[in-house]
């Protein structure tokens, strides 16, 4: 196999027998959709979808100085993880600039799993692996030990209960346990990219089909239904949840991008990117950057990245992600816009979509948020 071919998840074959429409995403050969995106998409909102993830980077940190690493490598204090827990946070260059959003799994006192989009899983291996020098511990490239299963929706519990005995009542919000599912030994844990509750099972790849088969089986009652990457992009857009090459990149750092609560300067010991995440969070506090909001179009032309968005004849900011709602029923948008034109309601805001500026409502992110 050339270089330049894409790569397969364990579940390759299953996807083209259920018709999905593959598409390269990342080096991986993924499955977009599987029929209609749009009845996908309200699956996961009303009812459940299942999904194949396994392009996700997995890469483990263990030994004594795990912890230690982590907090020097990260911005996030990893050390104040407890185990069974898990921590959203990012790596930065030294210049402060995002190099990607993670999770951060403590797996047990001296064992991390660290998640990487895949785009930048062998960014984030390089870089962990290069600031490893000097702690105890090691760095190791899971991304083959896995496959990665979600079961996002509503009924997802009910669907993942039918098949495990793992306390799933009492496994919280970006937490894990190690369980069985299915007769499949699994990580379990409720996360997830949707804005819904659900879980993801990471598990062996040799375990990945017949995972995939009996969650199908058992979601039959509640409306289950295979689901590709084109709806997992609508839902985390209506859910205001960054993607990496959209609303994130190493030209901007955390507090531009919204999420300098991510980065704890309280954390003992210096962290890469330190000295320049402080300045950059001086900046924000004095003078506001362009600053992330939602948009919603009154009309229904949809807006897609890298459009400007205008106001009174100038361009005030920058389309990041944009797509047709499913649940607003309209098109929408994140975008990037300068701090005075960034208040929920502002006035005469537009998007410049191909020389016609359409008329755009600035809203508060998220579009969606689900009913606890």
């Amino acid at each position: 196999m050339s270089s330049t071919e894409p790569r397969r998840t364990a579940l390759d074959a299953l996807h083209r027998s259920l018709g999905a429409t593959m598409t390269d995403f990342a080096g991986w050969d993924m499955p977009l959709r599987y029929g209609s995106e749009r009845d996908e998409h309200n699956a996961v909102r009303t009812r459940a979808g299942l999904f194949d993830l396994s392009h996700m980077g997995e890469i483990a940190v263990t030994g004594p100085q795990g912890a230690a690493l982590l907090d020097h490598a990260l911005v996030g204090n990893i050390g104040g993880v407890k185990p069974g827990r898990a921590r959203y946070t990012m790596i930065c260059r030294e210049d402060g600039g995002i190099l990607d959003d993670l999770i951060v799994y403590r797996l047990g006192e001296t064992e991390y799993m660290v998640v990487a989009n895949a785009s930048n899983a062998q960014v984030v291996l390089d870089a962990l692996t290069e600031r490893a020098a000097g702690f105890d511990a090691e760095v190791r490239d899971d991304r083959d030990a896995y496959a990665l299963l979600a079961v996002q929706g509503p009924e997802s519990p009910a669907i993942l209960a039918g098949l495990t005995d793992a306390d799933l009542d009492g496994l919280k919000y970006y937490a894990g346990l190690p369980g069985t599912v299915a007769g499949v030994r699994a990580l379990i844990a409720r996360t997830g990219y949707t804005g819904e509750d659900g879980f993801e099972l990471f598990v062996k790849p040799e375990h990945a089909v017949e995972l995939w088969q009996a969650l199908t089986k058992a979601g039959e009652g509640h409306g289950l239904v295979p689901c590709g990457l084109s709806c997992r992009d609508t839902l985390r857009l209506e859910a205001g949840m960054p993607l990496y090459g959209n609303e994130l990149s190493t030209a901007l750092t955390p507090f531009d991008a919204g999420l300098g609560r991510v980065v704890k300067f309280e954390k003992e010991g210096d962290f890469v990117g330190r000295a320049a995440l402080a300045e950059a969070a001086g900046r924000a506090e004095q003078n506001p950057p362009r600053v992330l909001v939602g948009l919603v179009a009154r009309g229904r032309r949809v807006p897609r990245a890298g459009y400007p968005v205008v106001a009174g004849g100038e361009v005030i900011g920058e389309v990041t992600s944009g797509a047709p709602s499913p649940t607003l029923g309209k098109p929408i948008a994140m975008a990037y816009v300068d701090a005075r034109h960034a208040a929920p309601g502002t006035e005469g805001v537009g998007v410049d979509i191909r020389g016609s500026h359409e008329p755009y409502d600035v809203v508060a992110l998220p579009f969606y948020k689900r009913q606890k």
